[in-house]
């Protein structure tokens, strides 16, 4: 089996307000690159991550001099009219209001729906594991978002959870072991939370 780590980006300055960050391509903030410095991942044999900024540089600081391959896939969702705001600029948006009351089951207006933007992370998460397949690793790293932290576990996390039930802090993750099944799928097992600060985060932060 192959040993994985999945890992949320560092935090942001549009992060500690709250905003919607898929497309805007900000860095780590202080308090980011600080938690990072003593996130002590163990060592893995490759990193891939999203292009994004704040995901590089989370994997350099988390493993300094390491190649990074990135994929395009692998980015956060598009928040269309969302993008760089948070609940407090958009509660007179209508657009929004409607957007929360169907649970956040409609399209982003003007960007992703949930659907097309889960399928490109878990088409991204494959294109990955042929990667890793190619090379013959036996533990690698993903840093990228953490909606696509979320859509890789719903699809494929072994005992199966909801979309929400996935979400990590900043500069967390999970560690889990891909396991090619018989018919063909795949499945992560052993899905458990780690970095800095081991718990699982709630409510709804696609960030």
């Amino acid at each position: 089996m192959i040993e994985i780590y999945l890992i949320r980006h560092g935090k942001t300055y549009g992060n500690t307000l709250g905003r919607y960050i898929g497309t805007t391509d900000e860095g780590l903030c202080p308090e980011g690159r600080e938690a990072l410095e003593t996130a002590g991942y163990p060592q893995p044999e490759a990193v891939y991550a999203s292009p994004m900024r704040r995901c590089l540089e989370t994997a350099a600081l988390l493993w300094p001099g390491m190649p990074v391959q990135t994929f395009d896939k692998l980015r956060e969702c598009d928040f269309g009219e969302f993008e760089n705001k948070n609940y407090l600029e958009l509660q007179c948006n209508p657009h929004y209001q409607t957007w929360v009351d169907s649970q956040g089951q409609m399209p982003f207006p003007g960007g992703e729906s949930r659907e097309d933007f889960q399928n490109r992370c878990r088409q991204g998460f494959l294109e990955v594991l042929e990667a890793v397949r190619q090379k013959g690793f036996q533990r690698v790293a993903l840093v990228v978002h953490g909606g696509t932290i979320m859509s890789i576990l719903e699809a494929y996390g072994e005992p199966k959870r909801a979309f929400y039930d996935w979400q990590v802090k900043n500069g967390m993750g999970f560690r889990t072991c891909l396991d090619e099944k018989n018919e063909g799928g795949i499945g992560l097992y052993e899905v458990e939370p780690i970095g800095i600060d081991s718990r699982l985060c709630t409510g709804p932060d696609p960030r």
